[in-house]
């Protein structure tokens, strides 16, 4: 059979990139579930209808059908979900009658998405997000607590894992739809998504976009520029908003939901928080606050980590669910990072002992060994084949298992790394903690 070639757009992690990425997962999942999030596990397959209804939808979507459907089967009706709040709206709905409001849930999944494969883009890939679901209504607080809850998270994969730091850009649609307004605009949803293109084609090109597709007067289209260009680590950028000279109502309301926000992310995780007008998040769903994030030093790979509030995401008619979520790219940040050789994991399997045979007659020995080990949590193997010692530890060493054992529960073991080799009692003995899980390391 011909070796496979590789499937563009999938990303398939080997068993040490595997390492890295599950520390990473676990960190991630610590955090949420400080905070109070629970974790759910949604179906891989939503209704065609629902994955392509809200929004400006412009990712194809992935359809699920049977290959041996019969003739009057309908086809096409079911996708792979492309996000996770789509499925979230719906588990809402679906399970509301058993959950407790506010809800708060983080899910670390896989979605599928047909883009063309690119560095930070990818056709399948991991999720970890979290959202605060109300009924009826929602606490302004939630859009603060949000994003530094998972600031927080970004933070530890930096000071403990040694992942880049990050900065989050923060905008409230809010501030940038009451601007508009007050310059007269009535489609303000077409701004924004202008707008929302300011990174990709520049400021010049924004404002001939707003005077050609929606036919704003120089003026106009030069004062949305000019708010768009606003940036501040702290509230100074309310001052500067004002000084444009535009007043509205709603204008007035997201400046003072921002400069919360960003005050309190000052506090909390000073110098991680960025406010920045021009973030617009394309997705017309948003109605408050919407945050991007970049990974420091790997700024071309867009951003890492978005979302915002929305209040008419979820609704059965009755009753509407408002939310605010925020959702982390799993693979997005790690691909490029295990690609480079940036991060790695300090061995690449959870072996932290190889238990050697003496003869195949004495492995029920080396197996009571490593029975004693596991049960103290000590994660060890037994070799494979009686090779002279010799070759049992260069297949330790290939395998960077840091430690031999020879012998039964009363034996010796060998840190293969120093050479030094001491007796140990199977049931007692001890590795050094930071050799009893494999670790994440960063490059020199």
């Amino acid at each position: 059979m011909a070796r496979p070639k590789a499937l563009s757009g999938f990303p398939e992690f080997l068993p040490a990139q595997r390492i890295v990425e599950q520390a990473v997962i676990d960190l991630l999942r610590e955090t949420f579930e400080l905070h109070g999030f629970a974790g759910i596990e949604t179906r891989a397959v939503e209704p065609m209808d629902a994955l392509t209804r809200k929004g400006e939808i412009t990712k194809e979507v992935y359809v699920v059908r049977r290959l041996h459907a019969a003739p009057d089967e309908v086809g096409d009706d079911v996708g792979l979900h492309f996000d996770l709040t789509v499925p979230l709206a719906r588990y809402v709905l679906e399970n509301s009658g058993q959950l407790n409001f506010p809800f708060r849930r983080y899910q670390i999944q896989k979605v599928w998405r047909g883009e063309r494969p690119q560095e930070g883009r990818y056709r399948e890939f991991a999720q970890a997000d979290i959202d605060i679901i109300g009924e009826h209504g929602l606490a302004e607080h939630h859009d603060v607590e949000a994003p530094l809850v998972m600031l927080e998270a970004l933070e530890k994969l930096h000071l403990r894992l040694g992942l880049p730091p990050v900065l989050m850009h923060v905008n409230n649609r809010k501030l940038s739809e009451g601007f508009y307004r007050g310059l007269g605009i009535e489609d303000t949803a077409a701004v924004l998504q202008r707008v929302d293109k300011f990174d990709k084609i520049g400021p010049a090109a924004v404002h001939e976009l707003l005077m050609d597709e929606l036919g704003l007067s120089d003026q106009v289209a030069a004062k949305c520029v000019e708010l768009a260009t606003i940036q501040a680590p702290d509230d100074s950028f309310a001052a500067r908003v004002h000084d444009l000279g535009v007043r509205s109502e709603m204008l007035d309301e997201g400046i003072d939901s921002l400069v919360r926000v960003i005050n309190a992310a000052r506090t909390q995780v000073p110098g991680r928080m960025l406010a920045d007008l021009k973030i617009a998040r394309g997705l017309d769903y948003y109605t408050g606050t919407v945050y991007e994030t970049e990974l420091v030093g790997h700024e071309p790979l867009g951003s890492i980590s978005s979302g915002g509030r929305y209040d008419s995401l979820a609704s059965d008619g009755k009753r509407s669910y408002p939310g605010v979520g925020i959702s982390l790219g799993l693979t997005r940040l790690l691909v490029p990072l295990l690609g480079r050789g940036a991060l790695a994991a300090s061995r690449s399997v959870p072996s932290c002992v190889l238990v050697a045979v003496d003869a195949e007659e004495t492995r029920p020995v080396a197996m009571s060994v490593a029975a004693a080990l596991r049960a103290r949590g000590i994660a060890c193997e037994v070799a494979p084949r009686a090779d002279r010692y010799g070759k049992q530890i260069r297949y330790a060493d290939r395998r960077g298992i840091p430690f031999v054992w020879f012998g039964g529960v009363q034996g010796e073991v060998k840190d293969i790394r120093s050479g030094e080799q001491v007796g140990a009692d199977a049931s007692g003995w001890q590795p050094p903690a930071e050799d009893l899980r494999p670790g994440v390391v960063t490059a020199s």
